[in-house]
């Protein structure tokens, strides 16, 4: 097998152009075991995902989890799957169509701003060569997640590194490597709760719930655990709330090991079996909503809680499209892409005789 992928086609003249590529976690193409099975098996396979050595790994995925766990997984996603698709898929493309219109309203014009999955369809390589086929040669990469983990961040640029080790004509890549504690994604989640307040009054208690990983992670130096205080405790006083009024927690455990403490969950019950009457709970670590948001969290957690004496349970959706959430994207990605927005646009006039002296040297193309 050839080293390097073949380069696509191109002829000289053609102007260059700067791409910008969401990238989300993933989803499976379908709410049924045959479409879930595959998805899990890439997601579970990732070695930034389960640090466990593959001899030990692969006969407990491939034996026993991948022969169970599908099934169970297709009938959570049927729960919560939307007319278009996965609701992280649909939400993301819409984040990207969005994003797109806010750059050029803004006077940010020629990019190209596409998505993709780590997980799932459509690839990272996939869009990666597809906007390189396009003339991008400067791709701005940005992880949708707000705290860096090695889990999610890490692994869309593994992704990102192995399609650029295939590449003889690489690209300038640079890469949002994590917004927890930017000001505009602040300032979005803490208006999505005043809103949500607005309609529905305020709780007892506030719950931030982000997405767990092993505590083994943290011991090795992850910065996870830490970016998640940091937004949850930048929130908390956006919203001017005293220490007694929210509550941060992690969700999602997964395996007998440790994780982060404290469990979702079981926070909640307890809250509720200690006679907190209402929570609202908002995931902040999820820009747009998902599988752990909507079926864990706005059922699971929400039975839980009620089940345990708890009288109100509410539920405040990711920030999906707001408008304030799109303008802090907006933002982000302006800052990040830097002194690439200032390449100086080529007239035609100017290709045209570029291309012909790369003929005249002996091109080709």
């Amino acid at each position: 097998m050839a080293r390097y992928w073949p380069e696509p086609a191109w002829t000289h003249g053609t102007p260059a152009r700067t791409g910008v590529l969401l990238v989300n976690l993933g989803s499976p193409a379908a709410p049924t075991t045959a479409a879930v099975r595959p998805y899990l098996k890439q997601f579970l396979s990732d070695p930034r995902v389960v640090e466990i050595p593959a001899p030990v790994w692969w006969p407990i995925l491939n034996g026993i989890i991948l022969n169970t766990r599908p099934r169970k997984s297709a009938a959570k996603y049927a729960t919560i799957w939307m007319d278009e698709g996965s609701p992280l898929t649909v939400h993301t493309e819409r984040q990207t169509k969005l994003l797109a219109g806010y750059l050029g309203h803004s006077g940010i014009t020629g990019l190209q701003v596409e998505w993709a999955m780590r997980y799932g369809s459509p690839s990272v390589p996939e869009m990666l060569n597809r906007m390189k086929a396009d003339g991008c040669d400067r791709i701005l990469i940005v992880p949708m997640y707000p705290q860096y983990a090695a889990s999610t961040t890490a692994s869309v640029l593994d992704e990102v590194a192995d399609c650029l080790a295939h590449w003889r004509n690489q690209p300038e890549i640079r890469y949002v490597r994590n917004f927890h504690d930017h000001p505009g994604y602040i300032a979005a989640l803490a208006q999505s709760v005043r809103d949500h307040w607005m309609k529905n009054g305020e709780s007892d208690k506030l719950v931030m719930s982000f997405h767990g990983i092993p505590r083994r992670s943290l011991d090795l130096g992850d910065p996870y655990h830490c970016e998640c205080h940091v937004t949850a405790r930048l929130l908390a006083r956006e919203l001017g709330l005293a220490d007694s009024r929210w509550q941060l927690t992690f969700q999602s455990r997964f395996g007998k090991a440790e994780w982060l403490k404290p469990y979702t969950q079981p926070t909640l019950e307890s809250l509720a079996r200690q006679g907190t009457a209402r929570v609202d709970v908002m995931c902040p670590g999820f820009p747009a909503d998902c599988l752990e948001t909507l079926e864990e969290i706005a059922m699971e957690c929400r039975h839980a809680f009620l089940s345990c004496g708890g009288q109100e349970f509410h539920y405040i959706h990711c920030l999906n499209e707001r408008d304030d959430w799109i303008t802090a994207l907006r933002d982000i990605v302006q800052d990040n892409l830097g002194n690439w927005l200032t390449r100086p646009s080529v007239e035609p006039q100017e290709l045209a005789a570029s291309a012909q002296r790369a003929r005249v040297a002996g091109a080709t193309c």
